[in-house]
């Protein structure tokens, strides 16, 4: 089975690497800003590459139903459609399906459900998931998994597993695009048990990287972190490794010293759309639409480059949140996002020259007396 993959250099678990898709290659570890319908919200292409993105998630669910693949392949595909020149991964949209809780009825062929948008019946499978991401024209797609809750029994979740290994399989089957490369995905909550048999099950396939699916998704932190202790060393060590929508700079870090090279999360511009803008001090965010900022003259953080550091003060972001304007969450989303790229910037460095473990250290005492419940 060969590797998109290149090993750089590591410092314990912590890997340097890159990794080589078609449309490019990027650097790892990395995050992927999160374009659910090909935008991510507020920030355009170029404000994007501005920031260091290298890797663009969207979302097979959305774009699906509306505008739909066909469509968006007569348009040139997504890279013309969205113009981000760069690689992109597409989700294969069982988490939004799998969401539709009392609108979806799951068999061994796939998952009936009803639109969001207009209430059509509709059916996804694997074969349909891959099907559609290779007319989308993606760089890297993912396999359709059972996404289950946190919540479930043990039996409940072995069940799902088997599912998802069965999936996986055809996944791969319907892959008739060489170019494109495919991830398989781990479940098994919390069991150890599970997600060992489930990295077994996955590392058997050819697939071009791994991704650990089901957390972030109810469970204490503490149990994704005991997940992740154990679990990225099951995972084939000559593949990339991406754990799905993960997290906080701090969860970020954490999962990088186990041995993750990629993330995804909303969390960026979504914190950014309510006034909540990540800085590199302590406590590190603020919310800027709080009172105590309305004459605050200073950059949104002062060690940040991206534009709305560059050109704009506390003030006035602060004063376009008050009043409504568009421009004040787009100016949040992007800083954010920059913030995210930046120090996955400096992970990459700190692994480079072994430095590491000081940057580990530093990110985790900042964040370890927070209550981040508003970050949820």
């Amino acid at each position: 089975m060969s590797s998109r993959y290149t090993l750089i250099k590591r410092v314990g678990k912590a890997r340097r690497g890159s990794f080589r898709a078609r449309s490019g290659e990027f650097q790892t570890p990395t995050f992927m800003p999160v374009g659910t319908k090909a935008s991510v919200k507020g920030v355009d292409v170029e404000r994007l590459a501005e920031c260091g993105a290298s890797v663009m998630l969207v979302n097979t669910y959305h774009l699906w139903l509306r505008p739909g693949a066909d469509r968006i392949s007569r348009l040139g595909g997504i890279h013309a459609f969205t113009g981000w020149k760069g690689p992109i991964l597409s989700d294969s949209g069982g988490f939004q399906v799998f969401s539709l809780k009392g609108m979806r009825a799951l068999s061994e062929q796939g998952v009936e459900f009803r639109s969001h948008l207009d209430g059509s019946k509709q059916f996804l499978s694997p074969e349909v998931s891959i099907g559609v991401q290779q007319t989308l024209g993606v760089d890297i797609a993912m396999v359709l998994d059972e996404c289950p809750a946190s919540d479930i029994s043990r039996d409940e979740f072995e069940r799902s597993l088997d599912l998802t290994f069965r999936w996986a399989k055809r996944s791969l089957d319907a892959r008739t695009d060489p170019e494109m490369c495919m991830f398989g995905i781990t479940q098994g909550g919390c069991h150890r048990e599970l997600r060992t048999r489930a990295a077994q099950q996955i590392s058997s396939l050819p697939f071009d990287g791994f991704a650990i699916g089901g957390l972030s998704v109810g469970e204490p932190k503490a149990s994704m972190y005991e997940v992740l202790s154990y679990h990225v060393d099951q995972l084939p060590a000559d593949h990339i490794h991406y754990l799905m929508g993960v997290g906080t700079p701090e969860d970020i870090i954490e999962a990088v010293s186990q041995g993750v090279d990629i993330f995804d999360c909303v969390m960026p511009t979504r914190s950014g759309r309510f006034g909540r803008v990540f800085i590199d001090s302590d406590p590190p965010f603020i919310n800027i639409k709080n009172a105590r900022f309305a004459e605050d003259t200073r950059p949104l953080d002062a060690g940040c480059a991206c534009v709305a550091c560059r050109r704009y003060t506390r003030a006035y972001v602060h004063h376009l949140f008050k009043v409504g304007e568009m421009l004040g969450p787009q100016l949040a989303s992007i800083h954010n996002l920059a913030h995210y790229l930046s120090l996955m910037g400096r992970i990459r460095a700190s692994i480079e020259d072994e430095s590491f473990p000081a940057l580990y250290a530093s990110l985790k005492a900042r964040w370890a007396s927070l209550d981040l419940h508003e970050l949820a």
